[in-house]
């Protein structure tokens, strides 16, 4: 009898182990809890925090978790939350009961029922179920000592998303009269209002922001991170070298688009950073974010492209100009030219303990020189030149890491290792409607600066080359026809 009742039981909890216990193996526990002291020490000692996980996803979209909760816990699964009390420095996780019949038709990952295994692989001190998350939780969590109370006042990013694009969204949500929610920042703020407690009609605990703690946290790349952002970058370059060579006059954009993230999926990107910028022509160019991208290239046009995957949560952003016909015109030629020979000065300054500003005027002070060796064909092409100079042109660009437009404002900073941005130098000639630039994505090191797509074609020469070669689109037969075609 006790035999047959121990079968049972393995039986039973089989399924479990098998389909509840995924969880990412790229960052050990070590990793999240010297990032969790470092919100301890950020914090103060009467002081707790509350993260709120993602939430489901509304349809059959890849499930994919906010950037700001995985980078503290690992966590993927929708509507958990992190509780941070600095008084004990210790850490709670609360995951949502297990959901069997999902657990059958997705397989799952982690929940209430696996406590133990969250445990031993994230580090944190408690595991509870969000069943338990009510008013007489929240009372005895706070306790008598009134602790404030952190949680991100701004928005965290989840799948191909950036902190302002979603600001913006949620602001028109709000401002719609037939609408009028709030964001999920701004309604976890309103409830902690309503459930923490109060005297005379004022609340008794300040609540503050956390975003700014974790947005210098995440500033400054660990080793771990950096690797996964090379190797995002990788795949970007190698993805853009296949884009190069499958262009050719009458192939349409979005093939160049589907080329790209062909060598995302197949090399282990499931998700792409952000759509794809993928224009050609002078008007589609001039459109800073063209996402249509369903535009047949023709001879003559150069293609600017820009994009991206997201690779386990880290990603990368790239850019390049390339001629559809294989050769550029005298005009993009001289332009370009220019554009590189100052990224290139961009590049061989960019160290640890300089500050930006002071890159960008020995640069345009080495830049001088080109001027006298290199005639532009028009003086507004000059202007352009010398605006680019003046301004930076992009040059120094956002930062870069679990989201394309990563947190953290270092312009304004001395360099340190670890910080990983964009080099974007840019140029505009308004009056022709030209907008031309590259772009990388590198990281300050302890002596100097890795760029992650160093290894992608970036002289003029090169880039021509490339486009003569065969690509995938040229590989690969191309569907001509509606399949109820082939019975007329």
């Amino acid at each position: 009898m006790l035999i047959r009742q121990f079968f049972i039981l393995v039986a039973v909890l089989l399924p479990l182990s098998a389909n509840a216990q995924y969880y990412q193996k790229d960052f050990p526990p070590e990793e999240f809890q010297a990032r969790w002291e470092k919100m301890f020490d950020a914090m103060g000692d009467n002081a707790v925090a509350l993260l709120q996980g993602g939430p489901a996803p509304r349809g059959y979209e890849f499930p994919r978790q906010t950037n700001n909760f995985y980078y503290l816990s690992g966590v993927e699964t929708p509507h958990s939350y992190l509780w941070f009390d600095g008084r004990t420095r210790e850490v709670t996780l609360f995951l949502p009961p297990r959901d069997e019949k999902l657990e059958k038709s997705e397989g799952v990952v982690l929940s209430a029922a696996t406590a133990d295994f969250a445990r031993k692989n994230i580090g944190v001190d408690h595991v509870k179920s969000t069943d338990v998350m009510n008013d007489a939780w929240l009372e005895s969590a706070l306790g008598d000592s009134k602790p404030a109370i952190y949680i991100p006042f701004r928005p965290g990013e989840g799948y191909a998303q950036s902190r302002d694009e979603i600001q913006k969204a949620d602001e028109a949500i709000t401002n719609d009269y037939w609408d009028g929610r709030l964001s999920r920042e701004k309604q976890l703020f309103s409830l902690l209002m309503m459930r923490t407690p109060k005297q005379y009609n004022r609340p008794l605990i300040e609540i503050r922001d956390l975003s700014p703690v974790l947005d210098r946290m995440r500033m400054v790349k660990s080793e771990r991170e950096i690797d996964f952002i090379r190797r995002a970058s990788e795949l970007a370059g190698l993805g853009m070298m296949e884009a190069i060579r499958s262009t050719q006059a009458g192939v349409y954009e979005y093939q160049l688009d589907a080329a790209m993230r062909y060598v995302f999926i197949v090399n282990g990107a499931q998700l792409d950073a952000y759509r794809s910028i993928t224009a050609s022509g002078s008007a589609n160019i001039w459109n800073g974010h063209y996402f249509r991208n369903n535009r047949q290239m023709q001879n003559g046009d150069v293609v600017l492209m820009d994009y991206a995957p997201d690779y386990h949560y880290y990603v990368s952003d790239i850019g390049r100009v390339w001629p559809v016909s294989g050769e550029y015109s005298p005009m993009q030629r001289e332009l370009l030219s220019f554009i590189l020979a100052y990224r290139n000065e961009i590049l061989a300054r960019i160290r640890p303990g300089v500050t930006p500003d002071e890159i960008l005027a020995d640069t345009a002070e080495a830049m001088e020189p080109y001027f006298q060796e290199n005639k532009f064909s028009k003086r507004r092409y000059e202007k352009a030149a010398r605006t680019m100079l003046k301004r930076g042109g992009g040059v120094f660009s956002h930062m870069v890491g679990m989201a394309v437009h990563d947190p953290g404002r270092y312009q304004d900073e001395v360099l340190q290792p670890g910080f990983v941005f964009s080099v974007d130098p840019a140029l505009w000639v308004p009056e022709e409607k030209i907008y031309l630039r590259y772009e990388d994505t590198v990281v300050v090191t302890e002596d100097g600066v890795e760029n992650f797509t160093d290894f992608l074609p970036s002289e003029l020469d090169d880039l021509e080359a490339l486009t003569r070669e065969e690509g995938i689109v040229q590989k690969l037969p191309p569907v001509t026809q509606w399949p109820s075609d082939k019975n007329d």
